[in-house]
């Protein structure tokens, strides 16, 4: 594969600056220019690229900067010929320690403090209600970067730490590792699960009302994969239930969430904007796997992360 043109979409502004994207791979012996809507591409190019756009089928090589890659038609790829690559393999750190912060926010009631402290209202959270991290179990369903990522740091927590994974193969600080079958049971004794699995035809609606049914009444469902991982209304009805304790989510049925939309109306519910994986060196982690595959790509070699 030649390449002649590095091509960074203006739609990766969504994840970092495209001028500090385009200065971290100015080392390369190909030209790298920002592109927009309405721009051709030709079988020399690269495009950097948040979402989708039709034209890119006609380039060389689409480079997605996020490790889903679910709005991406896999199949229009392959027909053109088109190589597509994501971003797997780089949030091993920054995902995880949003969860960590999840986790201790709902367990040390930092989101309820942080609400009082907007209406200068001095209160203590009831003597049953705050607790501590350690000897709590946490299920991980997905045990890939991610997902161990979350299982290292619950484990250095001193949290009992449980995992789903489709192969089932075990993995370091996981006590045990469920198969998906088995999802109902590694979430019945979890006061949190941790969802952290890409979302294909397998993992979409994974978390119904069976599963959520099954995770006891003090658990907390946090969501840093994709949003249709969980189905809407059966979450929607375990919180107006009060089935569960509460969630922290990271990704939606819909982005930008609807103002109307109930979860913003729930206290027990922490809600960040998918943003779990951004950090100020993002561009840099993305620079990084470009620069390794346009290597690649030179050499004749296969392309990392390739899913088309």
């Amino acid at each position: 594969m030649d390449i002649e043109r590095i091509a960074v979409h203006e739609s990766a502004g969504q994840a970092f600056p495209i001028p500090a994207l385009v200065e971290s791979l100015s080392s390369l012996s190909v030209p790298v220019e920002r592109t927009t809507d309405g721009e051709t591409y030709g079988p020399g190019d690269c495009v950097v690229t948040f979402s989708p756009r039709e034209a890119f089928l006609d380039a060389a090589w689409i480079h997605g900067v996020r490790a889903g890659y679910d709005e991406f038609d896999t199949a229009a790829y392959e027909a053109s010929g088109t190589a597509l690559t994501n971003s797997t393999g780089i949030h091993g750190d920054t995902v995880p320690e949003t969860v960590v912060g999840y986790l201790t926010m709902f367990a040390r009631r930092l989101h309820v403090y942080r609400d009082q402290q907007r209406e200068r209202v001095w209160d203590h959270e009831a003597y049953e209600v705050p607790f501590t991290l350690t000897g709590e179990r946490v299920c991980v369903v997905g045990l890939g970067t991610i997902g161990q990522g979350v299982a290292r740091r619950a484990d250095a927590l001193g949290m009992d730490v449980v995992g789903v994974r489709r192969s089932g193969d075990p993995v370091d600080g996981v006590e045990r590792v469920y198969t998906p079958d088995e999802l109902g049971a590694a979430v019945d004794d979890a006061r949190f699960v941790v969802l952290a699995v890409p979302l294909t035809d397998a993992t979409e609606g994974l978390v119904d009302a069976a599963v959520l049914d099954a995770m006891p009444a003090d658990a907390y469902l946090v969501n840093v994969a994709r949003g249709d991982v969980v189905v809407e209304e059966a979450l929607l009805s375990a919180l107006a239930d009060e089935s569960i304790a509460g969630a922290a989510i990271d990704a939606y049925w819909e982005e930008p969430l609807p103002e109307d939309h109930p979860l913003w109306g729930y206290e027990n519910v922490v809600m960040s904007p998918h943003c779990a994986a951004f950090t100020n060196h993002y561009h840099e982690d993305i620079a990084g796997l470009v620069r390794e595959n346009v290597e690649r790509a030179m050499r004749g070699e296969s392309l990392r992360n390739r899913v088309a």
